[in-house]
């Protein structure tokens, strides 16, 4: 009967709400045994579910099952932490657990009591906003927060909220800007604050986030959550081994942190402790088996082989729905690499494509509206613009971009110019892109809009001195990166699309475009689980379409900026170290030091997938990996086109 009912629903969302009430109708009934079955089926079509767990712990409660039902709704309230009647069922069923031990109050029920005490605080509607929030259906809550906003315009929690869903859907600025009104009406709210201080975490804005976490724990020095975001921001800022202290003290006070045993696995590979990373990465699936993340971590360290045990672990684990999505994406990936290093390309493959299939079904990229960027970058940036703009902008040097897509190499390149004595190694600056989110005057407009994007359009219209400002605030928003040398390194490589912003607004910078053969890139990108960002490589289609879009726009800014941007292709600088490495100094305007040939021996943090490949000389190992997995590969070859195969040499697809 279920499943005749289920046809009759034609999307995922519709059959779990059609379980879902199945369930709950069952339970009414007192059919527990049936209910329980409607409840499993879903959990094995939505893993992530919360109210299919709440739903248990109510219908576990009915038979008594009282440790049974308080795991379900400890489940539930993980899942959705805006469900009050699971956290008014874990307080009562605490209670009795301290009644037991001739306790108070213990850690679990203060955490239960706050919990409800907030969410009953809260009106109405922001209880619903708060629960579709934590469902991600952030269309709904976006509507009804602004909704509700609109007469309650200073109403803290509300503009929490609303700052919460902006940064979920990307409009980072916007989020930015709501926080920081709250911390003025509200500067002693210290929910405000930690969402800030998280936010500027998540906008790459080290500095600011380093201060408010610092301001946090100066007024609770003992609270973990405050201890472990400061131990974010100190990783953020370059003090490693401050960081990874403060996640060690977490972690001992509270066993079980996988996330935190992680995020100092990360610190410590960063900075060259290989050995303690994998310690921590093994510690978070020893602790939880399905916990996805630690494998990925482990195979992105790129030198890590799994054992047979942990092979079959993970298979075990990946194929579990109640896992959950993120879990098994994290899994898929880290199998596609186990299986590739044992030269099983045919079932590597397989994993890998299960990971990005799954990836991609959350992913916001959308093709149209990268032709419409690269068109409008094109029409708008001309050799007629930056004649009629000659001399703006801000005249510092200083700056050396590096680049391109990712996986190109532009981390090595980076390696190299950060050995020489006069430039500081930084990071994936945000500087550039969060200057194009304020031309843009908000998130990125969706294929199909009615309304021409803002930028670049706008450069055309601003007066000389913005460019000379902008300028100014990108040298003195960085500086916090730089250790005293006269040059540094920003190597995000989505700043490829605004090369002619950083023209106009830094004329004297150098921009070094890292490039790498088209089926190599592409495939490194597919089988790359990527921590934020990098929307498009999860396809194979995808990735191509943007390898392409990518050379078409770096040609145009070689047509109008001539001699702006050194191109530096991969293969050229393994197969030719010395000679590419004088031929970059050369651009930079910098002398040759031993040093940049010999950059494997230079001890820096290095924050990307490649730390560990760059601390090793040179290798060629890598540069035709695709090529055993080149019968699947079709898709990728159509969406580079006839012209990008024929010009590397790539048999084209049949």
């Amino acid at each position: 009967m279920v499943e005749s009912l289920l046809n009759d629903f034609p999307t995922a969302g519709q059959r779990s709400e059609c379980l879902y009430v199945l369930a709950v109708a069952l339970r009414y009934q007192d059919r527990l045994d049936e209910a329980i079955d409607a409840q499993s089926l879903l959990i094995e079509h939505q893993p992530d579910f919360a109210r299919v767990y709440q739903e248990r712990g109510h219908t576990l409660m009915s038979r008594n099952e009282l440790t049974d039902a308080q795991r379900a709704y400890e489940k539930a309230v993980n899942l959705n932490p805006a469900l009050a009647a699971s956290w008014k069922a874990l307080l009562n069923l605490y209670q009795l657990h301290d009644r037991q031990l001739n306790r108070k109050v213990g850690k679990h029920q203060a955490r239960a009591k706050a919990a409800l005490e907030y969410l009953l605080s809260l009106p109405e509607e922001l209880v619903t906003v708060n629960s579709y929030l934590h469902e991600n259906k952030l269309f709904e809550a976006d509507k009804l927060c602004r909704y509700f906003l609109r007469s309650h315009k200073q109403h803290i929690e509300g503009m929490r909220l609303l700052a919460q869903i902006l940064e979920r859907t990307g409009v980072l600025t916007d989020a930015e800007f709501l926080l920081e009104t709250a911390l003025e009406l509200a500067p002693d709210n210290h929910s405000v604050r930690f969402d800030h201080a998280n936010l500027m975490l998540k906008m790459q804005k080290f500095g600011r986030a380093f201060e408010q976490t610092t301001r946090l724990l100066e007024i609770q020095p003992e609270d973990p959550a405050c201890q472990a975001l400061h131990a974010n921001a100190c990783a953020g800022v370059g003090e490693h081994a401050q960081a990874i202290e403060l996640y060690s003290r977490v972690i001992e006070a509270n066993p079980g942190q996988n996330a935190l045993l992680v995020m100092r696995g990360h610190a410590q590979k960063t900075i060259g402790r290989l050995d303690d990373a994998v310690r921590s990465y093994r510690q978070a699936y020893n602790n939880n088996p399905a916990y996805g993340d630690a494998y990925w971590s482990l195979a992105n360290t790129k030198s890590y082989r799994f054992t047979d045990h942990e092979l079959k672990q993970m298979q075990t684990q990946a194929e579990q729905p109640a896992s959950g999505g993120e879990n098994r994406i994290h899994l898929y990936f880290a199998l596609g690499k186990a299986f590739e290093d044992r030269g099983k390309f045919a079932e590597s493959f397989t994993f890998y494509e299960k990971g990005n299939s799954l990836k991609q079904a959350s992913a916001r990229h959308k093709p149209e509206y990268l032709a419409i960027r690269t068109s409008e970058q094109i029409r708008v940036c001309t050799t007629a613009l930056f004649d009629r703009h000659a001399g703006c902008g801000f005249d510092d040097p200083a700056p050396i971009f590096v680049v391109g897509l990712p996986r190109a190499g532009s981390t090595l390149i980076e390696q190299i110019l950060a050995s020489h004595s006069q430039v500081d190694g930084t990071m994936e600056l945000p500087d550039i892109i969060s200057l194009v989110q304020r031309l843009r005057g908000g998130p990125q407009q969706l294929a199909g809009s009615a309304d021409p994007p803002k930028y670049p359009a706008i450069l055309d219209e601003l007066a000389h001195d913005y460019f000379e400002r902008f300028g100014r605030q990108y040298i003195d928003n960085t500086q916090i990166h730089r250790r005293g040398a006269p040059f540094f390194i920003d190597k995000n490589p989505n700043n490829f699309f605004h090369v002619g912003l950083i023209r106009l607004i830094l004329p004297r910078a150098k921009i070094i475009d890292a490039r790498r053969h088209p089926m190599s890139c592409c495939f490194s990108g597919f089988k790359q689980l990527f921590g934020h960002g990098q929307e498009f490589s999860y396809g194979l289609h995808e990735i191509g379409n943007y390898y392409r879009e990518y050379v078409e726009l770096m040609a145009h800014w070689d047509n109008v900026l001539p001699g702006f941007v050194l191109r530096v292709q991969h293969e050229a600088l393994v197969d030719d170290l010395e000679g590419q490495v004088r031929r970059m100094l050369e651009f930079c305007g910098l002398p040759f030091e031993q040093a940049c040939v010999e950059y494997h021996k230079t001890e820096r943090s290095v924050r990307t997938p490649s730390s560990e490949q760059v601390r090793q000389p040179i290798f060629r190992s890598s540069l035709d990996t695709w090529r055993n997995y080149e019968a699947w590969l079709t898709p990728l070859k159509r969406a580079l086109g006839h012209d990008l195969c024929r010009q590397y040499g790539i048999e084209p697809a049949p």
